[in-house]
């Protein structure tokens, strides 16, 4: 079986003269990684690879939740995701190794959305620094489909 946590960056700053992949998250942001991060280790939550779009406020939600979830891997971070089509998503999860069981996406919408949408039946947008839980039924990241996926739970802050 394969794990897959899509979890949405948090709240950034609305700003209008910054470039959009440079916008850093808001304290509310920041405080909110930390909680999503707090959920998740709870859960005992803990991913054998973590890759993030390497947008800023990406990378901020992804290295909070790595040191709450006592990740002390490297992170991946992986252009692709940032503005990511669906199709492309799926690709680069389809790339990772089947030495990684539990992954986690660390992105934004509407590409994560789709994503869920599309594999787990989520009937609703995924709100920023929450997280989606799918298991497939497989044993090859390649073999991911419609078919064996399997909406698990949304954890929430």
């Amino acid at each position: 079986m394969k794990t897959l946590y899509i979890l949405r960056h948090a709240q950034k700053n609305a700003s209008e003269d910054e470039y959009d992949y440079d916008i850093e998250l808001t304290q509310k942001g920041l405080e909110d990684s930390k909680i999503i991060g707090e959920k998740l280790k709870e859960k005992k939550i803990k991913p054998d690879l973590i890759v993030s779009s390497p947008a800023v406020r990406a990378r901020q939600t992804a290295e909070i939740v790595a040191h709450e979830i006592d990740y002390y891997k490297n992170i991946m971070y992986n252009e692709v995701i940032y503005q990511a089509f669906l199709n492309e998503i799926v690709e680069s999860i389809t790339y990772t190794f089947d030495t990684v069981d539990t992954l986690m996406i660390v992105g934004h919408n509407p590409s994560l959305t789709a994503l869920a949408v599309s594999f787990g039946g989520f009937k609703e947008e995924l709100k920023m620094a929450n997280a989606i839980r799918l298991d497939f039924d497989c044993n090859s990241w390649t073999a991911i489909d419609k078919s064996n996926a399997k909406f698990v739970e949304l954890i929430e802050i």
